[in-house]
Protein backbone atom coordinates (compact mmCIF):
# COMPACT_ATOMS: atom_id res chain seq x y z
CA UNK A 1 0.00 0.00 0.00
CA UNK A 2 1.41 3.38 -1.02
CA UNK A 3 -0.03 6.80 -0.19
CA UNK A 4 1.27 10.35 -0.11
CA UNK A 5 -0.37 11.12 3.21
CA UNK A 6 -2.05 8.88 5.79
CA UNK A 7 -4.10 10.50 8.56
CA UNK A 8 -5.84 8.20 11.07
CA UNK A 9 -8.31 9.52 13.66
CA UNK A 10 -9.65 7.01 16.19
CA UNK A 11 -9.43 4.30 13.55
CA UNK A 12 -7.92 0.84 13.18
CA UNK A 13 -6.01 -0.85 10.35
CA UNK A 14 -5.64 -4.64 10.71
CA UNK A 15 -3.34 -6.67 8.44
CA UNK A 16 -3.97 -10.40 8.86
CA UNK A 17 -1.24 -12.50 7.30
CA UNK A 18 -1.65 -15.53 9.55
CA UNK A 19 0.37 -18.58 8.62
CA UNK A 20 0.23 -17.88 4.88
CA UNK A 21 3.85 -17.17 3.91
CA UNK A 22 2.67 -15.40 0.77
CA UNK A 23 1.06 -12.59 2.72
CA UNK A 24 3.13 -12.78 5.91
CA UNK A 25 5.01 -9.60 4.93
CA UNK A 26 3.20 -6.32 4.26
CA UNK A 27 4.52 -2.90 3.22
CA UNK A 28 2.99 0.51 3.88
CA UNK A 29 4.56 3.57 2.27
CA UNK A 30 3.62 7.14 3.11
CA UNK A 31 5.77 9.49 1.08
CA UNK A 32 4.95 12.71 2.97
CA UNK A 33 3.19 12.17 6.27
CA UNK A 34 1.72 9.43 8.47
CA UNK A 35 -0.18 10.62 11.55
CA UNK A 36 -2.10 8.55 14.13
CA UNK A 37 -4.38 10.36 16.59
CA UNK A 38 -7.05 9.52 19.16
CA UNK A 39 -6.07 5.87 19.85
CA UNK A 40 -5.58 4.87 16.22
CA UNK A 41 -3.99 1.45 15.62
CA UNK A 42 -2.07 -0.25 12.81
CA UNK A 43 -1.89 -3.97 13.65
CA UNK A 44 -0.28 -6.88 11.80
CA UNK A 45 0.12 -10.47 12.94
CA UNK A 46 2.94 -10.92 10.41
CA UNK A 47 5.89 -8.85 9.23
CA UNK A 48 5.20 -5.16 8.61
CA UNK A 49 7.41 -2.59 6.94
CA UNK A 50 6.50 1.12 6.96
CA UNK A 51 8.55 3.48 4.78
CA UNK A 52 8.33 7.22 4.24
CA UNK A 53 10.24 10.39 3.48
CA UNK A 54 8.57 12.83 5.86
CA UNK A 55 7.23 12.45 9.40
CA UNK A 56 5.73 9.49 11.25
CA UNK A 57 3.78 10.84 14.23
CA UNK A 58 2.07 8.72 16.87
CA UNK A 59 0.45 11.66 18.63
CA UNK A 60 -0.57 10.36 22.02
CA UNK A 61 -2.33 7.93 24.28
CA UNK A 62 -3.47 4.71 22.60
CA UNK A 63 -1.87 5.38 19.20
CA UNK A 64 -0.17 2.08 18.32
CA UNK A 65 1.77 0.41 15.51
CA UNK A 66 2.47 -3.26 16.22
CA UNK A 67 3.48 -6.39 14.34
CA UNK A 68 5.29 -9.64 14.91
CA UNK A 69 8.26 -8.10 13.12
CA UNK A 70 8.24 -4.33 12.50
CA UNK A 71 10.61 -2.12 10.52
CA UNK A 72 10.32 1.66 10.13
CA UNK A 73 12.67 3.29 7.65
CA UNK A 74 13.62 6.34 5.58
CA UNK A 75 11.58 8.88 7.57
CA UNK A 76 13.03 12.26 8.37
CA UNK A 77 11.46 12.25 11.82
CA UNK A 78 9.63 9.72 14.01
CA UNK A 79 7.65 11.03 16.99
CA UNK A 80 6.24 8.63 19.58
CA UNK A 81 3.99 10.71 21.82
CA UNK A 82 3.24 10.08 25.47
CA UNK A 83 1.05 6.97 25.77
CA UNK A 84 1.77 5.86 22.17
CA UNK A 85 3.33 2.44 21.41
CA UNK A 86 5.64 0.92 18.80
CA UNK A 87 5.76 -2.85 19.36
CA UNK A 88 7.28 -5.92 17.77
CA UNK A 89 6.53 -8.74 18.44
CA UNK A 90 2.94 -8.83 19.63
CA UNK A 91 2.12 -9.43 23.27
CA UNK A 92 -0.03 -12.55 23.85
CA UNK A 93 0.12 -13.52 20.18
CA UNK A 94 -2.17 -16.35 19.04
CA UNK A 95 -1.03 -19.60 17.46
CA UNK A 96 -1.93 -18.31 14.00
CA UNK A 97 0.49 -15.39 14.22
CA UNK A 98 3.90 -15.55 12.55
CA UNK A 99 6.33 -15.85 15.47
CA UNK A 100 9.93 -14.64 15.05
CA UNK A 101 12.59 -17.22 15.78
CA UNK A 102 14.82 -16.39 18.74
CA UNK A 103 18.47 -17.38 19.07
CA UNK A 104 18.05 -18.94 22.52
CA UNK A 105 20.10 -22.12 22.40
CA UNK A 106 23.11 -20.79 20.48
CA UNK A 107 25.81 -18.77 22.22
CA UNK A 108 27.25 -17.41 18.96
CA UNK A 109 26.24 -13.88 17.96
CA UNK A 110 24.14 -13.21 14.85
CA UNK A 111 26.26 -11.10 12.49
CA UNK A 112 23.45 -8.58 11.91
CA UNK A 113 23.70 -7.45 15.54
CA UNK A 114 27.07 -5.84 14.77
CA UNK A 115 26.74 -5.43 10.99
CA UNK A 116 23.09 -4.73 10.07
CA UNK A 117 22.33 -4.46 6.34
CA UNK A 118 22.41 -0.97 4.83
CA UNK A 119 19.34 -1.30 2.60
CA UNK A 120 16.82 -1.23 5.50
CA UNK A 121 14.53 -3.70 3.73
CA UNK A 122 12.29 -6.00 5.72
CA UNK A 123 14.06 -9.36 5.98
CA UNK A 124 12.38 -12.08 8.01
CA UNK A 125 15.63 -14.05 8.22
CA UNK A 126 17.19 -11.42 10.48
CA UNK A 127 16.91 -11.61 14.24
CA UNK A 128 15.45 -8.11 14.68
CA UNK A 129 11.83 -7.90 15.81
CA UNK A 130 11.71 -4.08 15.75
CA UNK A 131 14.08 -2.00 13.65
CA UNK A 132 14.22 1.74 12.97
CA UNK A 133 16.57 2.36 10.05
CA UNK A 134 17.82 5.48 8.25
CA UNK A 135 15.74 7.95 10.24
CA UNK A 136 17.27 11.33 11.02
CA UNK A 137 15.65 12.13 14.38
CA UNK A 138 13.74 9.83 16.73
CA UNK A 139 11.87 11.35 19.67
CA UNK A 140 10.26 8.94 22.16
CA UNK A 141 7.83 10.06 24.86
CA UNK A 142 5.84 6.81 24.76
CA UNK A 143 6.87 3.13 24.59
CA UNK A 144 9.07 1.33 22.05
CA UNK A 145 8.88 -2.38 22.91
CA UNK A 146 10.43 -5.46 21.35
CA UNK A 147 12.53 -8.57 21.78
CA UNK A 148 15.46 -7.51 19.59
CA UNK A 149 15.34 -3.73 19.00
CA UNK A 150 17.75 -2.08 16.58
CA UNK A 151 18.34 1.59 15.74
CA UNK A 152 20.46 1.66 12.58
CA UNK A 153 21.90 4.69 10.77
CA UNK A 154 19.97 7.23 12.82
CA UNK A 155 21.34 10.67 13.68
CA UNK A 156 19.72 11.58 16.97
CA UNK A 157 17.72 9.45 19.43
CA UNK A 158 15.99 11.28 22.28
CA UNK A 159 14.03 9.48 25.00
CA UNK A 160 11.99 11.98 26.98
CA UNK A 161 11.23 11.74 30.70
CA UNK A 162 8.11 9.58 30.26
CA UNK A 163 9.52 7.66 27.29
CA UNK A 164 10.83 4.10 27.40
CA UNK A 165 12.60 1.65 25.11
CA UNK A 166 11.97 -1.75 26.64
CA UNK A 167 12.90 -5.38 26.02
CA UNK A 168 12.03 -6.41 29.58
CA UNK A 169 10.84 -10.02 29.92
CA UNK A 170 10.81 -10.55 26.14
CA UNK A 171 13.89 -12.77 25.87
CA UNK A 172 14.16 -16.55 26.14
CA UNK A 173 12.01 -18.63 28.49
CA UNK A 174 14.59 -21.37 28.33
CA UNK A 175 17.98 -20.44 26.99
CA UNK A 176 21.61 -21.25 27.66
CA UNK A 177 21.48 -19.93 31.21
CA UNK A 178 18.12 -21.41 32.20
CA UNK A 179 17.78 -21.97 35.93
CA UNK A 180 17.49 -25.51 37.26
CA UNK A 181 14.07 -26.78 38.33
CA UNK A 182 12.94 -29.52 40.72
CA UNK A 183 9.83 -31.62 40.25
CA UNK A 184 8.14 -29.53 42.92
CA UNK A 185 8.54 -26.44 40.74
CA UNK A 186 11.30 -24.88 42.86
CA UNK A 187 13.67 -23.18 40.40
CA UNK A 188 16.92 -21.32 40.29
CA UNK A 189 17.14 -17.95 38.57
CA UNK A 190 18.27 -17.60 34.97
CA UNK A 191 21.89 -16.65 34.32
CA UNK A 192 23.52 -14.32 31.77
CA UNK A 193 25.95 -11.57 32.78
CA UNK A 194 25.91 -13.03 36.28
CA UNK A 195 24.98 -16.47 37.58
CA UNK A 196 21.35 -16.98 38.55
CA UNK A 197 20.53 -17.25 42.23
CA UNK A 198 19.93 -20.71 43.72
CA UNK A 199 16.47 -21.70 44.88
CA UNK A 200 16.08 -23.00 48.43
CA UNK A 201 12.88 -24.03 50.19
CA UNK A 202 12.09 -26.61 52.90
CA UNK A 203 15.56 -28.13 52.67
CA UNK A 204 15.42 -28.47 48.90
CA UNK A 205 17.95 -26.82 46.62
CA UNK A 206 17.81 -25.86 42.93
CA UNK A 207 20.84 -24.41 41.17
CA UNK A 208 20.79 -21.12 39.31
CA UNK A 209 21.66 -20.81 35.63
CA UNK A 210 25.27 -20.27 34.58
CA UNK A 211 26.69 -17.00 33.27
CA UNK A 212 27.50 -16.94 29.54
CA UNK A 213 28.43 -14.59 26.72
CA UNK A 214 31.10 -11.92 26.34
CA UNK A 215 31.32 -8.78 28.44
CA UNK A 216 33.41 -6.96 25.81
CA UNK A 217 30.87 -7.15 22.97
CA UNK A 218 27.66 -8.81 24.26
CA UNK A 219 24.87 -9.92 21.93
CA UNK A 220 22.82 -12.54 23.81
CA UNK A 221 19.23 -12.75 24.97
CA UNK A 222 18.60 -13.29 28.66
CA UNK A 223 17.53 -16.73 29.90
CA UNK A 224 14.43 -17.70 31.85
CA UNK A 225 13.39 -20.00 34.64
CA UNK A 226 10.60 -22.44 35.43
CA UNK A 227 8.55 -24.82 33.30
CA UNK A 228 8.61 -23.39 29.76
CA UNK A 229 5.74 -25.63 28.65
CA UNK A 230 3.37 -23.87 31.04
CA UNK A 231 2.64 -20.32 32.05
CA UNK A 232 4.54 -20.91 35.30
CA UNK A 233 7.79 -19.58 33.90
CA UNK A 234 9.71 -16.36 33.41
CA UNK A 235 11.67 -15.03 30.44
CA UNK A 236 14.96 -13.22 30.30
CA UNK A 237 15.49 -9.74 28.93
CA UNK A 238 15.78 -9.00 25.22
CA UNK A 239 18.40 -7.13 23.20
CA UNK A 240 18.57 -3.39 22.49
CA UNK A 241 21.19 -2.26 19.96
CA UNK A 242 21.81 1.34 18.91
CA UNK A 243 24.19 1.93 16.02
CA UNK A 244 26.64 -0.56 14.55
CA UNK A 245 30.36 -1.11 14.15
CA UNK A 246 30.26 0.67 10.78
CA UNK A 247 27.87 3.51 11.66
CA UNK A 248 27.69 4.67 15.27
CA UNK A 249 24.82 6.72 16.66
CA UNK A 250 26.02 10.37 16.85
CA UNK A 251 23.78 11.48 19.75
CA UNK A 252 21.83 9.56 22.40
CA UNK A 253 19.94 11.75 24.90
CA UNK A 254 18.17 9.86 27.66
CA UNK A 255 15.80 11.35 30.23
CA UNK A 256 13.51 8.30 30.41
CA UNK A 257 14.51 4.63 30.44
CA UNK A 258 16.17 1.98 28.29
CA UNK A 259 15.49 -1.42 29.86
CA UNK A 260 16.26 -5.06 29.09
CA UNK A 261 15.42 -6.51 32.51
CA UNK A 262 14.68 -10.13 33.27
CA UNK A 263 11.08 -11.19 33.80
CA UNK A 264 9.60 -11.61 37.28
CA UNK A 265 6.88 -14.08 38.28
CA UNK A 266 4.17 -11.80 39.62
CA UNK A 267 1.32 -14.27 40.11
CA UNK A 268 0.79 -15.83 43.54
CA UNK A 269 1.59 -19.55 43.85
CA UNK A 270 -1.16 -21.14 45.92
CA UNK A 271 0.96 -24.03 47.18
CA UNK A 272 4.00 -22.31 48.62
CA UNK A 273 5.67 -25.61 49.44
CA UNK A 274 5.90 -26.38 45.74
CA UNK A 275 7.87 -23.20 45.03
CA UNK A 276 7.70 -21.15 41.85
CA UNK A 277 9.90 -20.04 38.94
CA UNK A 278 13.00 -17.98 39.55
CA UNK A 279 13.66 -14.61 38.00
CA UNK A 280 14.76 -14.30 34.39
CA UNK A 281 18.22 -12.91 33.70
CA UNK A 282 18.82 -9.46 32.31
CA UNK A 283 19.33 -9.14 28.57
CA UNK A 284 21.77 -7.05 26.53
CA UNK A 285 22.04 -3.30 25.92
CA UNK A 286 24.68 -2.61 23.27
CA UNK A 287 25.34 1.04 22.43
CA UNK A 288 27.55 2.10 19.51
CA UNK A 289 27.50 5.83 20.24
CA UNK A 290 29.63 8.97 19.96
CA UNK A 291 27.90 11.28 22.43
CA UNK A 292 25.83 10.19 25.44
CA UNK A 293 23.70 12.23 27.81
CA UNK A 294 21.97 10.56 30.78
CA UNK A 295 19.90 13.09 32.70
CA UNK A 296 18.93 12.94 36.39
CA UNK A 297 15.75 10.93 35.91
CA UNK A 298 17.17 8.48 33.36
CA UNK A 299 17.63 4.72 33.82
CA UNK A 300 19.77 2.36 31.76
CA UNK A 301 18.94 -1.07 33.13
CA UNK A 302 19.58 -4.78 32.56
CA UNK A 303 18.56 -6.14 35.96
CA UNK A 304 17.72 -9.73 36.88
CA UNK A 305 14.08 -10.59 37.60
CA UNK A 306 12.60 -11.30 41.02
CA UNK A 307 12.37 -14.94 42.15
CA UNK A 308 9.26 -16.18 43.95
CA UNK A 309 8.55 -18.48 46.92
CA UNK A 310 12.13 -19.47 47.67
CA UNK A 311 13.28 -19.59 44.04
CA UNK A 312 16.44 -17.76 42.96
CA UNK A 313 16.71 -14.28 41.53
CA UNK A 314 17.80 -13.77 37.95
CA UNK A 315 21.38 -12.88 37.16
CA UNK A 316 22.15 -9.38 35.94
CA UNK A 317 22.49 -8.79 32.21
CA UNK A 318 25.13 -6.99 30.18
CA UNK A 319 25.49 -3.31 29.23
CA UNK A 320 28.27 -2.27 26.88
CA UNK A 321 29.29 1.16 25.56
CA UNK A 322 31.24 0.87 22.32
CA UNK A 323 32.53 4.41 21.82
CA UNK A 324 33.60 5.59 18.39
CA UNK A 325 36.01 8.38 17.46
CA UNK A 326 37.21 9.01 21.02
CA UNK A 327 38.95 12.41 20.96
CA UNK A 328 42.44 12.54 22.44
CA UNK A 329 45.07 15.14 23.29
CA UNK A 330 44.19 18.77 22.65
CA UNK A 331 41.04 17.68 20.77
CA UNK A 332 39.58 15.96 23.83
CA UNK A 333 36.17 17.03 25.11
CA UNK A 334 33.97 14.97 27.49
CA UNK A 335 31.54 13.01 25.33
CA UNK A 336 29.45 11.37 28.08
CA UNK A 337 27.36 13.20 30.68
CA UNK A 338 26.04 10.71 33.22
CA UNK A 339 23.64 11.91 35.92
CA UNK A 340 21.18 9.02 35.82
CA UNK A 341 21.35 5.35 36.87
CA UNK A 342 23.11 2.47 35.12
CA UNK A 343 22.00 -0.86 36.61
CA UNK A 344 23.03 -4.47 35.95
CA UNK A 345 22.47 -5.99 39.39
CA UNK A 346 21.13 -9.43 40.16
CA UNK A 347 17.45 -9.98 40.92
CA UNK A 348 16.18 -10.06 44.48
CA UNK A 349 14.13 -12.92 45.94
CA UNK A 350 11.09 -13.69 48.05
CA UNK A 351 11.53 -16.24 50.82
CA UNK A 352 14.79 -18.10 51.37
CA UNK A 353 16.11 -18.22 47.84
CA UNK A 354 19.34 -16.52 46.85
CA UNK A 355 19.62 -13.35 44.76
CA UNK A 356 21.24 -13.46 41.36
CA UNK A 357 24.77 -12.27 40.79
CA UNK A 358 25.43 -8.85 39.32
CA UNK A 359 25.87 -8.51 35.59
CA UNK A 360 28.47 -6.45 33.75
CA UNK A 361 28.80 -2.82 32.65
CA UNK A 362 31.71 -2.46 30.25
CA UNK A 363 33.03 -0.14 27.58
CA UNK A 364 35.50 -0.03 24.74
CA UNK A 365 39.10 0.38 25.90
CA UNK A 366 40.11 4.00 26.37
CA UNK A 367 43.21 5.41 24.63
CA UNK A 368 46.26 6.66 26.50
CA UNK A 369 45.59 9.34 29.09
CA UNK A 370 41.91 8.38 29.55
CA UNK A 371 40.28 5.82 31.84
CA UNK A 372 36.97 4.40 33.06
CA UNK A 373 33.73 3.41 31.40
CA UNK A 374 33.27 6.91 29.97
CA UNK A 375 36.93 7.61 29.13
CA UNK A 376 37.58 10.52 31.45
CA UNK A 377 40.97 12.18 31.88
CA UNK A 378 43.29 10.55 34.39
CA UNK A 379 43.45 12.62 37.61
CA UNK A 380 46.07 15.35 37.90
CA UNK A 381 49.31 13.80 39.13
CA UNK A 382 48.80 10.50 37.29
CA UNK A 383 49.52 9.23 33.78
CA UNK A 384 48.40 6.32 31.58
CA UNK A 385 50.58 5.11 28.73
CA UNK A 386 48.60 2.04 27.63
CA UNK A 387 45.08 1.45 26.32
CA UNK A 388 42.43 0.16 28.71
CA UNK A 389 39.62 1.33 30.97
CA UNK A 390 40.60 0.20 34.46
CA UNK A 391 41.12 2.93 37.06
CA UNK A 392 44.31 1.21 38.21
CA UNK A 393 45.98 1.96 34.86
CA UNK A 394 46.34 5.63 35.86
CA UNK A 395 49.71 5.41 37.62
CA UNK A 396 51.11 8.09 39.98
CA UNK A 397 53.71 10.34 38.39
CA UNK A 398 57.29 9.72 39.66
CA UNK A 399 57.81 11.97 42.69
CA UNK A 400 61.51 12.54 41.95
CA UNK A 401 60.63 14.31 38.69
CA UNK A 402 58.65 17.05 40.48
CA UNK A 403 60.71 20.06 41.71
CA UNK A 404 60.27 21.23 45.30
CA UNK A 405 58.38 24.40 44.39
CA UNK A 406 56.16 22.85 41.66
CA UNK A 407 52.68 21.34 41.39
CA UNK A 408 51.21 19.07 38.72
CA UNK A 409 48.95 20.78 36.19
CA UNK A 410 45.88 19.69 34.21
CA UNK A 411 46.44 18.71 30.59
CA UNK A 412 43.55 18.29 28.14
CA UNK A 413 43.22 14.66 27.15
CA UNK A 414 45.16 13.43 30.19
CA UNK A 415 48.86 12.65 30.54
CA UNK A 416 50.04 9.81 28.32
CA UNK A 417 53.77 9.76 29.09
CA UNK A 418 56.24 10.84 31.76
CA UNK A 419 57.53 13.29 32.82
CA UNK A 420 54.17 14.64 33.93
CA UNK A 421 53.67 18.36 33.16
CA UNK A 422 53.95 20.76 36.09
CA UNK A 423 54.18 24.45 36.86
CA UNK A 424 55.94 26.51 39.54
CA UNK A 425 53.86 27.58 42.53
CA UNK A 426 54.67 31.25 41.88
CA UNK A 427 55.75 33.46 38.98
CA UNK A 428 58.85 34.46 40.90
CA UNK A 429 60.31 31.01 40.20
CA UNK A 430 61.58 29.94 36.82
CA UNK A 431 61.11 26.72 34.90
CA UNK A 432 62.26 24.00 34.61
CA UNK A 433 63.65 23.67 38.16
CA UNK A 434 61.50 26.39 39.80
CA UNK A 435 64.60 28.27 41.05
CA UNK A 436 65.01 31.97 41.73
CA UNK A 437 67.44 33.89 39.53
CA UNK A 438 70.18 33.60 42.18
CA UNK A 439 69.55 29.85 42.63
CA UNK A 440 69.81 29.34 38.89
CA UNK A 441 73.17 31.14 38.96
CA UNK A 442 74.35 29.04 41.90
CA UNK A 443 73.39 25.71 40.32
CA UNK A 444 74.84 26.77 36.98
CA UNK A 445 78.24 26.78 38.70
CA UNK A 446 77.81 23.39 40.36
CA UNK A 447 75.70 24.05 43.44
CA UNK A 448 76.08 25.97 46.72
CA UNK A 449 79.48 24.52 47.76
CA UNK A 450 81.26 25.07 44.47
CA UNK A 451 79.60 28.46 44.00
CA UNK A 452 80.61 29.50 47.54
CA UNK A 453 84.23 28.54 46.93
CA UNK A 454 84.24 30.35 43.60
CA UNK A 455 82.70 33.49 45.10
CA UNK A 456 85.15 33.48 48.02
CA UNK A 457 88.04 33.29 45.61
CA UNK A 458 86.63 36.16 43.54
CA UNK A 459 86.17 38.33 46.64
CA UNK A 460 89.74 37.69 47.78
CA UNK A 461 91.03 38.50 44.30
CA UNK A 462 88.90 41.66 44.16
CA UNK A 463 90.20 42.80 47.55
CA UNK A 464 93.80 42.34 46.39
CA UNK A 465 93.18 44.26 43.17
CA UNK A 466 91.51 47.13 45.00
CA UNK A 467 94.28 47.32 47.57
CA UNK A 468 96.91 47.52 44.85
CA UNK A 469 94.86 50.10 42.95
CA UNK A 470 94.50 52.26 46.07
CA UNK A 471 98.20 52.15 46.78
CA UNK A 472 99.03 53.05 43.19
CA UNK A 473 96.47 55.70 42.29
CA UNK A 474 95.58 57.38 45.56
CA UNK A 475 98.21 60.10 46.20
CA UNK A 476 99.13 61.94 49.29
CA UNK A 477 97.20 64.96 48.07
CA UNK A 478 93.85 63.20 48.35
CA UNK A 479 93.20 65.25 51.44
CA UNK A 480 94.93 68.50 52.31
CA UNK A 481 97.88 67.90 54.55
CA UNK A 482 98.38 69.51 57.90
CA UNK A 483 99.17 73.19 57.84
CA UNK A 484 102.81 73.81 58.61
CA UNK A 485 103.51 75.55 61.85
CA UNK A 486 106.66 77.04 63.14
CA UNK A 487 108.13 75.74 66.32
CA UNK A 488 107.05 77.78 69.24
CA UNK A 489 104.52 79.77 67.26
CA UNK A 490 101.41 80.87 69.07
CA UNK A 491 97.89 80.99 67.72
CA UNK A 492 96.18 84.29 68.10
CA UNK A 493 92.88 83.57 69.86
CA UNK A 494 91.80 87.20 69.91
CA UNK A 495 90.17 86.75 66.50
CA UNK A 496 87.52 84.05 66.08
CA UNK A 497 88.38 81.45 63.48
CA UNK A 498 87.74 77.74 62.61
CA UNK A 499 90.25 75.09 63.34
CA UNK A 500 90.19 72.26 60.84
CA UNK A 501 90.90 68.73 61.95
CA UNK A 502 94.38 68.92 60.49
CA UNK A 503 95.11 72.11 62.38
CA UNK A 504 93.80 70.67 65.60
CA UNK A 505 96.00 67.61 65.22
CA UNK A 506 99.07 69.83 64.75
CA UNK A 507 98.49 71.98 67.79
CA UNK A 508 99.80 71.27 71.20
CA UNK A 509 97.45 70.94 74.11
CA UNK A 510 98.79 74.20 75.40
CA UNK A 511 97.84 75.86 72.17
CA UNK A 512 94.26 74.48 72.08
CA UNK A 513 91.51 77.02 71.83
CA UNK A 514 90.23 78.23 75.16
CA UNK A 515 87.03 79.59 73.69
CA UNK A 516 84.19 77.06 73.03
CA UNK A 517 81.49 78.72 70.90
CA UNK A 518 79.28 75.90 69.42
CA UNK A 519 79.21 72.09 69.09
CA UNK A 520 78.21 70.54 65.71
CA UNK A 521 76.82 67.00 65.12
CA UNK A 522 76.92 64.69 62.11
CA UNK A 523 73.73 64.15 60.11
CA UNK A 524 72.40 61.18 58.05
CA UNK A 525 71.77 57.40 58.53
CA UNK A 526 75.42 56.47 57.84
CA UNK A 527 74.68 54.25 54.79
CA UNK A 528 76.74 53.87 51.63
CA UNK A 529 74.31 56.01 49.71
CA UNK A 530 74.04 58.63 52.50
CA UNK A 531 77.00 58.60 54.95
CA UNK A 532 77.37 60.87 57.96
CA UNK A 533 77.96 64.50 56.95
CA UNK A 534 77.94 68.12 58.14
CA UNK A 535 75.68 70.72 56.52
CA UNK A 536 77.27 73.52 54.46
CA UNK A 537 75.11 76.15 56.10
CA UNK A 538 76.69 77.54 59.29
CA UNK A 539 74.54 77.32 62.43
CA UNK A 540 73.01 80.59 63.60
CA UNK A 541 75.22 80.64 66.71
CA UNK A 542 78.43 81.10 64.65
CA UNK A 543 77.15 82.89 61.56
CA UNK A 544 78.53 86.24 62.69
CA UNK A 545 81.94 85.03 63.80
CA UNK A 546 83.12 82.73 60.93
CA UNK A 547 84.05 83.25 57.33
CA UNK A 548 81.78 81.37 54.92
CA UNK A 549 84.66 80.15 52.72
CA UNK A 550 86.57 78.87 55.70
CA UNK A 551 83.46 77.11 57.03
CA UNK A 552 82.74 75.40 53.67
CA UNK A 553 86.34 74.25 53.39
CA UNK A 554 86.14 72.85 56.91
CA UNK A 555 82.87 70.97 56.10
CA UNK A 556 84.28 69.54 52.85
CA UNK A 557 87.30 68.14 54.69
CA UNK A 558 85.15 66.50 57.35
CA UNK A 559 82.63 65.06 54.84
CA UNK A 560 85.43 63.64 52.69
CA UNK A 561 86.79 61.76 55.69
CA UNK A 562 83.34 60.44 56.65
CA UNK A 563 82.41 59.21 53.12
CA UNK A 564 82.82 55.51 52.11
CA UNK A 565 85.06 54.46 49.24
CA UNK A 566 83.36 53.06 46.11
CA UNK A 567 84.84 49.59 46.44
CA UNK A 568 83.61 49.31 50.02
CA UNK A 569 80.05 49.87 48.77
CA UNK A 570 80.45 47.28 45.98
CA UNK A 571 81.59 44.56 48.37
CA UNK A 572 78.76 45.35 50.78
CA UNK A 573 76.17 45.13 47.97
CA UNK A 574 77.47 41.71 46.87
CA UNK A 575 77.35 40.39 50.43
CA UNK A 576 73.77 41.66 50.87
CA UNK A 577 72.63 39.85 47.70
CA UNK A 578 74.25 36.60 48.80
CA UNK A 579 72.66 36.77 52.23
Amino acid sequence: MSVKMLLMWNSRMVIDGGRDSGVATSLLEGSNLIVLRESSVIHSNGNLGIHGQGVLNLSGNGDTIEAQRLILSLFYNILVGRGAVLRGPLINASGDDVAPKLNCENESCPMEIFHPPEDCNLNSSLSFTLQICRVEDIDVSGLVQGTVINFNRARNVTIQRHGSISATGLGCRGGIGRGGMLSSGLSGGGGHGGKGGDGFYSGKHSGGGAAYGSADLPCELGSGSGNVSTTSSTAGGGIIVMGSLEQSLPILSLSGSVEANGGSFTRVVTHAANGGPGGGSGGTILLFVRTLSLENSSVLSSVGGVGSNGSGGGGGGRIHFHWSDIPTGDDYVPFATVKGSILARGGIVEGRGFPGENGTVTAKDCPKGLYGTFCKECPVGTYKNITGSSNSLCSPCPAYELPHRAIYMHIRGGVAETPCPYKCVSDRYRMPHCFTALEELIYTFGGPWFFGLLLSGLLVLLALVLSIARMKFVGTDEFPGPAPTQHGSQIDHSFPFLESLNEVLETNRAEESHCHVHRMFFMGPNTFSEPWHLPHTPPEQITDIVYEDAFNKFVDEINALAAYQWWEGSICSILCILS
